[in-house]
C-alpha cells in the first residue's frame, strides 16, 4: 500500500498495451496514415508524443499529464518503507493532531519515545534507530512493509 500524503496522484507507467492505450483514449497518428505500430501515440489533452515508459499522471481532478521516466523520479522519489506498527502510530499521531491542535506533531511523536523510554525491538526502537525514514514518512507519505 502507498500512502502519498502531500501528493495526491495516481501514475501508471505506460507499456505499449492496448489496454492503457484504450483507458486513456489515446490515438496512434500512424495507424490513421495506414501505418501499423507507429511511435506517433498522442493522448487527448497532452500536447506531447506518449513514448513506452512515459508515466501518466492523473490528480485528483482526473487530469492527465505525461512526464518522462527521468523527470517522474526526480519529482516523486520512492517513498520510505516502514513498518505496519509504525505506520499506525503515524496515522494516530495525525488524527490526534488534527482533533487538538499542537505544533510540533512530528516533535511530539519522536520526543515522546525518548522520554517515555522504550524496549528493544519495539515501535519506539525503530523510530529512535530510524528517525530520517519516521519522518520522511510523516511529510511526504510511506509505503508499509510487506510481512514476511
Amino acid at each position: 500500500m502507498k500512502f502519498y500524503r502531500k501528493q495526491p496522484i495516481e501514475a501508471e507507467q505506460f507499456d505499449g498495451s492496448s489496454d492503457l492505450f484504450m483507458k486513456y483514449d489515446m490515438i496512434d497518428i500512424g495507424a490513421m496514415c495506414e501505418e501499423r505500430n507507429s511511435p506517433e501515440i498522442y493522448m487527448p489533452g497532452v500536447h506531447r508524443k506518449v513514448s513506452i515508459g512515459d508515466w501518466i499522471i492523473t490528480d485528483n481532478f482526473n487530469h492527465h499529464t505525461l512526464m518522462t521516466d527521468k523527470e517522474f523520479q526526480q519529482q516523486y522519489a520512492e517513498l520510505p518503507v516502514i513498518p505496519k506498527n509504525v505506520a499506525e502510530r503515524i496515522i494516530t499521531e495525525h488524527s490526534l493532531n488534527d482533533l487538538i491542535p499542537t505544533l510540533g506533531g512530528i516533535y511530539r511523536a519522536m520526543i515522546q519515545t525518548v522520554v517515555y523510554g522504550y524496549q528493544k525491538g519495539d515501535i519506539g526502537d525503530w523510530i529512535v534507530n530510524h528517525s530520517d525514514v519516521f519522518a520522511r514518512a510523516w511529510l511526504d507519505g510511506y509505503v508499509v512493509e510487506v510481512e514476511k
